[in-house]
């Protein structure tokens, strides 16, 4: 075969979708099948303000302490290393 022939066997994706009915995937079939007998109930988008619970984040101005502390230390380390290394 040659290679012109492949590229007119290669699927055309413009032909796909000017395509007049495209059947639903096997997952939206199911769900379809599945919510015509009990359909499903509202669903928040966020979650409840008393579910979120800040016990277990730190704050903002926490977090950006720990940060540039990190940095400060690695910085003096570097110093340090640097002073300490012969010339």
């Amino acid at each position: 075969m040659s290679e012109r022939d492949d590229e007119e066997r290669e699927f055309d994706l413009r032909w796909a979708d000017g395509a007049e009915h495209k059947e639903p995937s096997a997952r939206a079939r199911m769900l379809a099948a599945r919510w015509k007998e009990n359909p499903p109930g509202p669903v928040p988008f966020r979650a409840d303000p008393e579910h979120v619970g800040r016990s277990g984040r730190r704050s903002s101005w926490v977090s950006t302490v720990v940060v540039l502390g990190c940095v400060a230390a690695v910085i003096v380390l570097l110093g340090y290393l640097d002073f300490r290394a012969p010339y």
